[in-house]
């Protein structure tokens, strides 16, 4: 057998060059496009050098925070739809640490991202060593174990070899629909550069292609009775559709079968908003006629989502006792919730074969004509709030978030892609931004990680280089994570950033008092401080190299974006927005409220989430 001689940290680099992904034009891309990095002791000397070797086949990206990094490759492989999967390696310590929120933040929306972290030294020799965190009761505990809970792929490696039997396991796990998540390699410094005689067939060439898993024919058959037999069916289009590429069966499924679509927070965009059979976002972030469409649905045929509480208003909107649910789902676990008919397979082929089954059969037209109603009262809400003229009542109230995200809107392109995370975005731009084109929302809520928007931007426009990427965050967010700002500037990867500030963490703030609670701690004026004082985010933007500028109203607002679209570099607009208005139309939450309260606002509070709960669906 023929071998090359090479340090481990070589060997990862080369087996990353060689594979390949392919392409739906028939030709095949870098799997692995790119690396970010911030190297340390535990990761420059060898995995440094190796990349630097490699820099013209598999380029390294600087970035300023490890968690930044990571989240910038999360935000590259949404934007990809997880067709390809950049890497992310820190040193030991801190910077390995750094990573484990991002990667949770992967674990949790089902992505695959590679992180490559340094670790501690197999000879235990040096040890302790810098960064090393001791454990007295298990000399083999690093920091890189916390990663176990929030990867779906996770080793050590120890021997040189053990990277022949590793890598190809975690890309594969990375690559399978089913179990997608972040794979972790924990490379101690002393095995990194140890050479060893590695069989040159490993560093072949390979083109990989993501599975279809096809459908049970028996379960396919239960789910057409089920179906069949339906007078007010629903669909609900989750983060699946897009991953799958089913947009297009999706929307044939929908307008064969004459049957209402409601979308996720990761399932936004599977369908264009202007769709007729498009009944909105649904939820606890959606609107009303969604929510009014689940509250009588006879059958629910949950496509690509994994069911989250917001999606199911912690399953108090399906109030029909009756209702069935049809899970179309690649992973079984989603698939079977609540009792559902699994169906599973891939989103794309299942649909185009439940389809041939279901024939001729249709929905009924009142059902539709209930949803085309429900969604026109509901869309002129929205009109009405984003309206730019200021309320005659209220003249000098900031502006909201409705009204900023209503100015995108109107100006929205098809192919305009746009960002949020956490906070009060997420609402406010699953109503009222109307998608005109397919995958053009990224709004991280799965983790609902704060801090994501401007490091997921950066690596959503490396992916997406010729479409304008929008950001929407608030000062809370960008007090949190800002550095990428600087990144996108060195890079040259420019992005729309709009900052919303409205006083701190203004969306936990409505939470609390809407259960009763005094304002505390979570809008400034609220916390412990000896002066208020309000960031200059424009002046702290451009201090990273960016183009901003400050607004006050809508209408310049409307006039800045615009001239942010001009600009060649990222451009950075701040406002200060109202903290107390928000889009409603959303339903039942379930968080824990005290049963035992001093104030009297807290007990009703308390009594109000005791009776939301009689909607509770428990084993239907």
């Amino acid at each position: 057998m023929e071998t090359v001689r090479l340090t481990t940290a070589q060997a990862i680099v080369r087996f990353l060059i060689a594979q390949r992904i392919e392409d739906t034009s028939g030709g095949d891309l870098p799997l692995f496009p790119g690396v970010y990095a911030i190297f340390g002791h535990g990761n420059v000397t060898c995995l440094g050098q190796a990349l630097q070797e490699a820099a013209a086949e598999l380029p390294t990206w600087r970035g300023q925070n490890e968690q930044g990094m990571a989240l910038a490759a999360i935000g590259f492989t949404k934007a990809k739809l997880r067709r390809q999967i950049m890497v992310v390696t820190s040193s030991i310590g801190p910077g390995a640490t750094n990573m484990v929120t991002a990667a949770g933040v992967a674990h949790a929306n089902r992505l695959p991202v590679l992180l490559l972290s340094g670790e501690t030294f197999t000879s235990r020799v040096p040890d302790p060593v810098l960064q090393q965190v001791e454990h007295f009761h298990d000399p083999t505990l690093t920091v890189n174990d916390a990663f176990k809970a929030v990867t779906r792929y996770w080793d050590r490696i120890v021997r040189p070899e053990q990277i022949v039997h590793s890598l190809p396991h975690a890309v594969a796990t990375m690559l399978d629909p089913a179990s997608c998540g972040p794979a972790f390699l924990a490379l101690p410094q002393d095995v990194q550069a140890e050479a060893f005689d590695f069989p040159l067939r490993f560093f072949e060439r390979t083109v990989h292609r993501i599975a279809r898993p096809r459908a049970d024919r028996g379960q396919l058959a239960h789910a057409a009775a089920a179906l069949t037999a339906a007078r007010r069916p629903l669909l609900i289009a989750g983060g699946g559709v897009r991953y799958s590429g089913a947009s297009a069966e999706l929307t044939a499924f929908a307008e064969r079968h004459n049957i209402p679509v409601v979308e996720t927070v990761a399932g936004k965009a599977s369908l264009v908003a202007a769709h007729p059979l498009n009944a909105g976002p649904v939820g606890v972030t959606g609107c009303t006629s969604a929510n009014a469409l689940a509250a009588d649905a006879d059958v629910v045929i949950a496509v690509g989502t994994r069911l989250q509480d917001f999606t199911t208003g912690s399953w108090t909107i399906f109030r029909n006792e009756a209702v069935r649910f049809v899970g179309i789902n690649v992973a079984g676990f989603d698939a079977i919730k609540h009792r559902g008919l699994a169906v599973v397979g891939d989103a794309r082929e299942t649909l185009s074969e439940l389809t041939g089954m279901l024939g001729d059969w249709r929905g009924d037209d009142d059902w539709t004509l209930k949803a085309s109603n429900e969604q026109a009262q509901y869309q002129s809400y929205i009109d009405k709030i984003a309206a730019p003229a200021p309320d005659p009542a209220t003249p000098d109230r900031a502006p909201t978030y409705a009204q900023v995200v209503g100015v995108v809107d109107r100006d929205g392109r098809a192919d305009d892609y746009v960002l949020t995370a956490a906070g009060g975005f997420p609402g406010e731009l699953l109503n009222g931004w109307r998608s005109k084109g397919l995958d053009t929302l990224d709004c991280e809520y799965g983790f609902s990680c704060m801090g994501y928007e401007i490091s997921g931007a950066w690596g959503a426009k490396m992916a997406i280089p010729d479409r304008e990427v929008v950001v929407f965050v608030g000062d809370g967010s960008y007090m949190m994570m800002n550095s990428d700002l600087y990144s996108s500037v060195l890079s040259g990867h420019k992005l729309i950033v709009i900052v919303c500030d409205n006083g701190g963490f203004a969306v936990i703030n409505r939470l609390q008092i809407n259960q009763g609670g005094v304002p505390f701690n979570n809008l400034i004026a609220d916390s412990r401080i000896v002066e208020e004082v309000r960031v200059d985010f424009a002046a702290h933007a451009a201090s990273m190299g960016c183009r901003t500028e400050t607004v006050t109203t809508v209408a310049e607002l409307e006039a800045a974006f615009q001239r942010a679209r001009a600009s060649d570099r990222t451009y950075v607009i701040a406002l200060q927005t109202d903290a107390y208005s928000w889009t409603e139309g959303g339903a039942f939450w379930e968080v824990g409220v005290p049963e035992v309260s001093g104030r009297p606002e807290v007990v009703a509070a308390y009594q109000a989430m005791q009776a939301g709960k009689v909607d509770q669906r428990v084993g239907w």
